[in-house]
């Protein structure tokens, strides 16, 4: 297959070759928002946001598709689909330090860490008689992917009463109770936490509105994983005051504006996107990549 590689996919040169003596040849594009030369030549392609900047139609001979995301909601799946073209994600590959990141800044705001740190840094010696314990509260994840189930799994171990919410309300390991997504806000009145980790598609952007969030709990704790757009930020900054408090890692527009109320609300933590990062990474997603062109193969042998 010629195969293009774009900047997206920090490959080491043992893996390089390895897709050469499996018979790839190996073509490079390191920065995704420049335009790529003679698109019309490649097989297949491993990328993350290239399809943005360049038009797919342009890439003729194009069977194979390889992000270096979980999400979807950066090429067109419905042009895919209509073409034949194999898309793969890297499901699976960022559950892991996700599902880390989520609990960190739920124990984060529970905790009082940065009330902690503050007084450390001043020398002051205070104790706090309003920390919380996650042992017997109820969470709500919303997206019971790959992620999701990480999320679950975890919460778990701290003895927390897991809910679901997703499409269909089918069964899954680690969740106590499932929601089907038209009865978000009875969930939502119920949880003491909301991790989102769905995708964002037509149906979940601007999920979260203030009239959700409005059914929440006084003391509720909002985590953001998934995308920006999936929640109204404007909504957010209003209903994260009191006790209520939001744990945002992906915005609508990234990095948010400089005057956004994000930066300053002092019961909303942010940060830049960073919560899939982890070192084990590279692995897994160089597993995902080598299992999915091998399963392309197989299916092109068949035809």
């Amino acid at each position: 297959m010629r195969l293009l590689i774009t900047g997206a996919w920090r490959a080491t040169d043992d893996m390089l070759n390895e897709l050469r003596t499996a018979g790839h040849t190996l073509y490079f594009h390191k920065q995704e928002k420049e335009r790529v030369r003679t698109p019309e030549i490649y097989e297949g392609v491993i990328c993350n946001a290239l399809f943005m900047h360049n038009d797919i139609r342009l890439f003729k001979q194009l069977r194979y598709i390889q992000l270096t995301s979980a999400g979807l909601d950066r090429v067109d799946v419905g042009y895919i689909n209509a073409h034949n073209i194999e898309l793969f994600n890297a499901r699976g590959v960022y559950s892991a330090p996700m599902a880390e990141w989520a609990i960190l800044r739920i124990l984060e705001i529970y905790k009082k860490s940065a009330a902690f740190r503050h007084a450390q840094e001043e020398h002051i010696w205070e104790k706090r008689r309003d920390v919380l314990e996650l042992c017997g509260k109820r969470a709500l994840i919303v997206g019971c992917g790959s992620v999701g189930q990480a999320v679950a799994k975890r919460l778990k171990a701290f003895d927390v009463f897991v809910m679901g919410a997703d499409i269909a309300a089918v069964p899954r390991e680690n969740i106590d109770e499932l929601y089907t997504m038209d009865r978000l806000p009875l969930a939502f009145s119920r949880a003491d936490m909301i991790i989102l980790t769905c995708p964002l598609t037509d149906k979940t952007r601007g999920l979260v509105s203030g009239e959700l969030l409005s059914a929440s709990k006084e003391r509720c704790v909002l985590v953001n994983i998934a995308r920006g757009a999936i929640v109204d930020e404007a909504a957010v900054c209003e209903w994260a005051d009191g006790e209520r408090y939001a744990a945002l890692d992906v915005f609508e527009s990234e990095p948010p504006a400089q005057g956004s109320p994000l930066w300053t609300n002092k019961n909303i933590i942010i940060t830049p996107h960073n919560s899939f990062v982890g070192d084990g990474n590279g692995e897994r997603l160089w597993r995902v990549i080598c299992s999915n062109l091998s399963e392309d193969a197989k299916k092109n042998e068949i035809r």
